[in-house]
């Protein structure tokens, strides 16, 4: 292996490994991609998996919309060979206020305004796509058919496996333990198999991003909350769609093979605690069998953690450090990274390739937390 690359990317999630294949794909070939772990270990792997267009605001709505195009057809896009299970069986958003309702019928205005295929339902057609939802105390819901979900592992494994072939070099297992700068450039990264030289060192590590950037001086306001998730046994087709409420905080959905994934909301102080609770079970079990009653009659197989990196406007920090030029932070997106990861991804490598971009990248500066200019998201769990 050698000891110096043009680029360094930290962090073998999705967001990492889509990075360094949209890079591959502009020439950018020369790339190490370093993990702590295995591809996936992080927040990537322990995601809801879940994949929807129907944001509040203009900007995450488009992200969204061009990330599932890709999603769509990720398989050729990459020359991957196995499936990455997409399913567009549709998000049900649930309303359970007025005032809530009402910002749904906003949500929807600017939605269909990028030409996203989302609608308002009322009660009789959301028991129509769900039949067995408890409809009691809601005003109302939306829903997108083209919203489903994928599998998190193949669909990392596509990128990687895409950036392999251009080129790419993955170190697994590797912990990085120190960056290095000279004359106000980040020069090198120090791990536990030893140090790579690169004057661009892109910082994927999710709720540990932040610790990262302070080896260069820079702090970056993003912090880790733990989510927990758990999953049924299988049994045979019930509902096809994700049902979400923001107000309740809840999500779940039926996989492909049966088994149905469900989270809550925790709103917990921040921790990097990847334990599971009773809390969460009890917690999870009396909210979500109120909403689906027929979950009553499942077993649950288990139960995990993970971790959102959190950011003041549950919006990515993706910056240069001031101190130390070529170090970017990629982070802070508070839950659905998976879900944007490819617009993301093409976001940052035309950024670096000097290429032209629709988008403006700085829009997702940290600075925006100084001017005040914060890119509120009236849509997130």
């Amino acid at each position: 292996m050698k000891k110096a690359y043009d680029v360094i990317i930290i962090g073998g999630g999705i967001i990492g490994c889509a990075t360094a294949f949209e890079l591959a794909k502009r020439g950018i070939t020369d790339i190490l991609l370093i993990e702590k772990r295995f591809l996936t270990s992080g927040a990537t792997g322990r995601c809801g998996a879940g994949i929807r267009q129907q944001w509040g605001s203009e900007l995450n709505a488009r992200i969204a919309l061009e990330s599932t195009h890709i999603f769509e057809h990720l398989e050729e896009y990459t020359g991957y060979t196995r499936s990455c299970g997409l399913h567009q069986g549709g998000y049900l958003l649930v309303a359970y206020t007025e005032k809530e309702w009402a910002q749904f019928q906003e949500n929807l205005k600017v939605q269909h305004k990028l030409g996203i295929d989302s609608r308002a339902v009322d009660l009789k057609e959301a028991k129509e796509i769900v039949p067995y939802l408890n409809t009691d105390g809601m005003f109302g819901a939306t829903f997108c058919q083209k919203d489903g979900h994928a599998d998190p592992f193949q669909c990392t494994q596509a990128y990687a496996q895409g950036a392999k072939r251009m080129g790419v070099e993955f170190l697994t297992y590797t912990e990085v333990t120190g960056l290095q700068t000279k004359a106000g450039r980040i020069h090198a990264v120090e791990t536990t198999n030893g140090t790579f030289e690169a004057r661009t060192v892109i910082n994927c590590a999710n709720v540990h991003a932040p610790e990262l950037a302070k080896m260069v001086g820079e702090d970056i306001p993003v912090t880790s909350e733990r989510h927990q998730a758990l999953v049924t046994e299988p049994v045979a087709p019930l509902i096809d769609c994700m049902v979400m409420s923001f107000h309740r905080s809840y999500y779940v959905q039926q996989t492909p093979h049966g088994s149905f994934v469900m989270g809550i909301g925790p709103h917990e102080a921040p921790s990097y605690n990847f334990n599971s609770s009773w809390q969460f079970l009890e917690k999870n079990c009396a909210v979500m069998c109120e909403a689906l009653p027929i979950l009553r009659k499942l077993k649950v197989v288990r139960q995990w953690a993970g971790q959102y990196d959190l950011s003041p406007d549950c919006n990515p920090v993706i910056d240069e450090a001031a101190e130390a030029k070529g170090f970017y932070s990629v982070c802070g997106f508070s839950g659905h990274g998976f879900m944007v990861s490819p617009r993301i991804a093409i976001l940052m490598a035309n950024h670096l390739a000097g290429q032209e971009d629709s988008m403006d990248i700085k829009l997702f500066s940290k600075e925006r937390y100084k001017t005040g200019k914060l890119l509120l998201e009236p849509a997130v769990v």
